[in-house]
């Protein structure tokens, strides 16, 4: 009796929180249908809208470009994730596996990177992609990603969890270093490498400052950065707004759909979390 009243007020807490959480997105998805009036109204009792009115998606399908938003946003998150896979399993499995000279001063600024905010970076990332004509292309939203020292760390760890005597024996084997990181070492830090993927796309989702400096052009930016241009100096229309954020979601939700396995067990097995 006691395990079951347990139980009930667990599942019970659970369904308020996961309520709570919804609750943004349900006010979303409801003044996206509103007119401007009713989203200005003081009210707290006017949640769901009198007449629904579709006529806001048509304005801002109209206003913007979601097929080049989404193609940008989308190429940009893939191309994110394979460098900063690639770039941190090689650099994690150096850093943990490897003896090289000027090893632990090297990781020791990886470190410091990590400490350091991200906004110090972005003049001379601005500097750098300008001098290589890369602004307002989709690889120079790409360059800050290249390379992760989040994900070299956390590819660090992951592989100095593993016994040495995988690597002894692919050596009596023959291999060499190139092939018992891909081969053997890789594929036993799956989890790791899916938890960085789904870290990587989603910053690489939302992120909005560097988008909006590297790319104004409308043409080449982002989903993030569309969205913040939409805000008016002197006039907020809530629902066109709300509509083109509640579009915007999708491809996460779509991503998230498709790859919901491998999203929970990346979370998971990484003891991260969002």
């Amino acid at each position: 009796m006691k395990k079951t009243v347990y139980y009930a007020i667990i599942y019970f807490i659970l369904v308020i929180v996961s309520i709570i959480m919804l609750v943004p997105f349900l006010w979303m998805f409801l003044t996206a249908f509103k007119t401007v009036a009713e989203t200005m109204q003081v009210d707290p009792f006017v949640i769901v809208p009198k007449v629904w009115q579709t006529q806001n998606f048509g304005n801002v399908i109209k206003a913007m470009d979601f097929v080049r938003l989404y193609a940008n946003t989308l190429g940009m998150i893939a191309l994110r994730v394979f460098f900063a896979l690639f770039t941190s399993t090689l650099s994690g499995y150096a850093f943990a596996r490897l003896n090289f000279r000027g090893k632990n001063l090297m990781f020791s600024l990886v470190l410091l990177q990590m400490m350091i905010p991200v906004q110090i970076f972005i003049i001379p990332q601005y500097v750098m992609v300008s001098k290589l004509h890369l602004t307002n292309t989709i690889w120079g939203l790409v360059f800050p990603g290249i390379v992760s020292a989040f994900g070299t760390f956390l590819l660090r760890q992951a592989y100095m969890q593993l016994p040495r005597d995988l690597e002894d024996a692919a050596r009596v084997d023959g291999c060499n270093i190139p092939q018992t990181l891909f081969f053997i070492m890789a594929p036993l830090t799956r989890s790791a490498i899916i938890a960085l993927g789904i870290f990587t796309a989603i910053f690489a989702y939302k992120d909005l400052m560097w988008p909006m400096i590297v790319c104004p052009d409308n043409r080449a930016t982002t989903l993030a950065s569309a969205l913040a241009k939409m805000n008016g100096q002197y006039q907020q229309k809530y629902p066109e707004l709300m509509m083109a954020a509640l579009i915007s979601c999708v491809p996460m939700i779509v991503i998230y759909i498709l790859f919901q396995k491998q999203f929970i067990e990346g979370i998971a097995t990484s003891g991260g979390k969002l």
